[in-house]
């Protein structure tokens, strides 16, 4: 049983045996009960058990397999209880479109989990509701836009970031290397540029650490024992990660205090370099004209540029060092992207508007990001209302998983679901095709804000490095070997490997 497997890794098997003893213990004197909702027909799901819920039955480490299982059993709306806590779970396509789309407003709420709420305290952009959401996200996609999101502009800090990518790629000489670092470092600087102003170099200690705190942060999000903290706080508090996770959270802001201090002291409200000084300057504003209560503190600052960089870092990262490897394994694929890069491209640096030319190179980005499925469990969301769907009464408050994985892997809307299929986004001309049922980005209120910029990353950065290497498997190490078993920390990550990036001549 998953939950009893992750306890026994947590401590010795006495202790934890004991607490699962207490945790039914506090069942039989609480007033906890899985009760219905009268003659109104709530989703069905598998029995409970006290407490536990459906925890037992639950594969922590990759828990969308589960409840993909469970939605062929029960329909594409069906109650899961992890631990205490009721969960509708929204399956496939047409469902989780109807939910996030058409019924946008009733499952609109974010769904705070114990451990983001202990660190962002409802403040930012992705874990928070109500007005003070909705005003940072405004504000958010309107300066995110004012600093080139979508636009020229930041297509150039891309094109001048991805020659910085190759140049260090280029240092490996054709030897094997881990490709998560530089990507991280080039996507990093994107954000940084937009958030902060500017960029750094790949060595500048204060940005690799920034950047290595971040992403061991977001490692220690997905893991197991975080889960089972977020479903138990009151009794896995003491766990390590729930400490390891708040003390890189507390390092990320010392060092964003540190960038505050320099930008406040330099800053120019008739020229404001990133969002940081938007924010500031629209602070400022507010004080001098005597609004002190308004969403424009410094929580929210703090917070919304966590958002922003963790965000706008990582599924971009993610989805490239799945790309690469995906070319690695299957290399006439990646004979089929280089000749068409040769033949519309050249030698010239790529730009956006070449995507309306690349038809199977922009087929191939697109399938990449719907195979590897980063986010396939989205963030959770909360209803706002009591809301009769698909003939089941929700209720309002109750916590809501869109699959988002059921969708981009939908039978019924893609013709090989489990493979490698780039034709899935081309017609019988071989022109690039649009799918309603590509989902990456979630849909609705909570769709993420970044879509645009993380489109335009992944094309240039994608077709620069391509049209720069050749990459393949370490030596004696064959493409079939290249393992494609995803691993969760934030998002389905690839399993730890190397590639060699040969210079193409």
């Amino acid at each position: 049983m998953a939950m009893l497997d992750l306890l026994l890794q947590s401590s010795s098997s006495v202790s934890l045996l004991g607490a699962l003893v207490v945790l039914l213990l506090v069942y039989l004197v609480s007033s906890f009960s899985f009760s219905s909702q009268g003659d109104r027909k709530e989703p069905p799901g598998p029995k409970p058990l006290p407490l536990l819920g459906n925890l037992l039955q639950l594969d922590l480490k990759r828990p969308y397999n589960t409840l993909l299982k469970l939605s062929k059993k029960y329909g594409s709306v069906f109650t899961f209880y992890m631990g205490p806590q009721k969960v509708v779970v929204l399956s496939g396509y047409k469902t989780v479109k109807e939910a996030l789309v058409n019924h946008a407003d009733e499952f609109g709420h974010r769904d705070l989990n114990k451990i983001m709420n202990e660190f962002n305290q409802g403040h930012g952009i992705i874990w928070s509701n109500g007005d003070s959401w909705k005003e940072m996200r405004r504000f958010a996609l309107m300066n995110l836009k004012d600093f080139g999101m979508g636009k020229r502009a930041i297509e150039e800090k891309i094109i001048e970031e991805s020659q910085h990518l190759i140049g260090v790629l280029k240092n490996f000489k054709g030897e094997a290397f881990d490709t998560t670092q530089p990507i991280r470092f080039a996507v990093s600087n994107i954000i940084c540029s937009m958030v902060y102003g500017s960029r750094f170099q790949y060595d500048d200690p204060d940005f690799t650490s920034l950047v290595q705190n971040m992403s061991s942060r977001n490692e220690l999000f997905g893991s197991p024992s975080i889960t089972v903290y977020n479903m138990f706080p009151w009794f896995f508090k003491w766990i390590p990660n729930r400490k390891l996770f708040l003390r890189f959270g507390a390092a990320i802001k010392i060092q964003n205090l540190q960038l505050f201090s320099g930008l406040k002291e330099t800053l120019n409200p008739q020229m404001c370099r990133g969002f940081v000084d938007a924010f500031l300057v629209q602070k400022q504003n507010l004080e001098e004209s005597g609004i002190t209560n308004s969403h424009f503190h410094d929580d929210n600052l703090m917070i919304s540029v966590l958002n922003l960089f963790s965000a706008g870092t990582d599924t971009s990262t993610i989805t490239l060092r799945w790309g690469l490897l995906l070319m690695a394994k299957y290399p006439k694929i990646q004979d089929q992207v280089q000749e068409e890069l040769n033949r519309v491209i050249g030698s010239r640096e790529v730009q956006a508007e070449d995507r309306k030319n690349l038809h199977f190179t922009n087929a191939v980005i697109h399938e990449t990001q719907r195979l590897a499925s980063i986010v396939p469990m989205s963030l959770p969301h909360k209803t706002t209302q009591d809301v009769i769907f698909q003939g089941h009464f929700i209720k309002k408050g109750t916590a809501v998983i869109p699959l988002l994985i059921s969708v981009l892997y939908d039978e019924s809307e893609w013709e090989n679901p489990h493979s490698f299929h780039p034709a899935h986004f081309l017609d019988k001309d071989e022109k690039f095709i649009k799918r309603e049922a590509f989902m990456p980005f979630s849909a609705g209120r909570r769709a993420c804000p970044g879509e645009s910029l993380a489109r335009m990353e992944l094309f240039i950065f994608f077709t620069s490095l391509l049209q720069n290497f050749r990459f393949t498997p370490p030596p004696g190490v064959s493409e079939d070997e290249l393992d494609l078993t995803p691993q969760l920390r934030l998002g389905l990550n690839p399993s730890p490997h190397e590639l060699c990036a040969a210079p193409r001549t």
